[in-house]
């Protein structure tokens, strides 16, 4: 299966300001891009590309005051198949887990593992780990914390999520990370591309947010938002939690004007 993906973006800069963006494929799905995932920007700026520490194609760019437009487009080649499940996939013993992984045991910005470890285990400590328990963190989030565009707040924390119990996609993956990483499972934020591939269309098309847990000596993707398997999810970034995957940051005011994302699995054509 082909997807097409892309973005335009545009800010009104009211003064000269330094951007990052964080809008490429991630290097784990580069080898099955089949146009060069190339981002442009207008005006005709310098761009300078780096890796983040966490493996994350990041590129700089220094504007004068007035727009700034981010465009970038792609076809990625997908499997179409759902979101891999393995019901018998195990934790790891901490002592066992690899010397990068451990930092995704610790709280960050957006989640409080040491003020929610107690309700973890209340909550879970009970079920067996692995898998299953993972699974019961996720449907637990879902089903008790409330989606809504008007309730996006870009300071709330896991906490907050559990205690007013509303939020955006980003803020059920908090939650469900900070609650992971209190049963000492390894959680991390996950962004990208995920479009309505196989489900019905949910509206006007955006980046997601999901999260991924290291169970069985590899990375597996959960989603407490949507809290079932999907099709096409195309990674961009991996970090501790929202604040390392900002799709744009700003050193300096940035006020957004557009904002745009395609996500489209390409039909083959038929003969008439």
């Amino acid at each position: 299966m082909l997807i097409r993906l892309g973005y335009d973006i545009l800010f009104e800069l009211p003064h000269p300001v330094s951007m990052v963006a964080m809008l490429h494929v991630h290097p784990s799905r580069a080898g099955r891009l089949q146009t060069v995932d190339a981002l442009r920007v207008e005006p005709d700026l310098p761009l300078h590309e780096y890796t983040d520490s966490f493996g994350n194609i990041c590129t700089r760019v220094a504007a004068p005051a007035g727009t700034l437009r981010f465009i970038g487009e792609a076809v990625i080649e997908d499997s179409g198949e759902l979101d891999p499940r393995e019901p018998n996939a195990k934790e790891h013993p901490i002592e066992e887990l690899p010397d990068e992984v451990l930092q995704f045991l610790l709280s960050s910005r957006y989640c409080e593992v040491d003020l929610l470890s107690i309700v973890a285990f209340e909550l879970f400590g009970h079920i067996a780990p692995g898998w299953a328990r993972v699974e019961a963190v996720c449907a637990w989030v879902w089903s008790r914390v409330r989606f809504g565009y008007q309730y996006a707040r870009a300071t709330r924390t896991a906490l907050d999520v559990y205690t007013e119990r509303v939020g955006v996609c980003r803020d059920f993956q908090h939650l469900a990370i900070t609650f992971c990483r209190a049963l000492n499972i390894p959680a991390r934020y996950a962004t990208g591309y995920l479009g309505d591939i196989g489900f019905p269309a949910s509206g006007a098309m955006d980046f997601s947010a999901w999260f991924e847990v290291y169970l069985d000596h590899k990375w597996w993707t959960f989603d407490a938002r949507h809290n079932q398997r999907r099709i096409g999810r195309v990674l961009m970034a991996t970090g501790r939690d929202a604040a390392d995957v900002a799709l744009t940051t700003s050193f300096g005011a940035a006020n957004l004007r557009n904002f745009f994302v395609i996500t489209d699995e390409i039909m083959e054509e038929t003969a008439a």
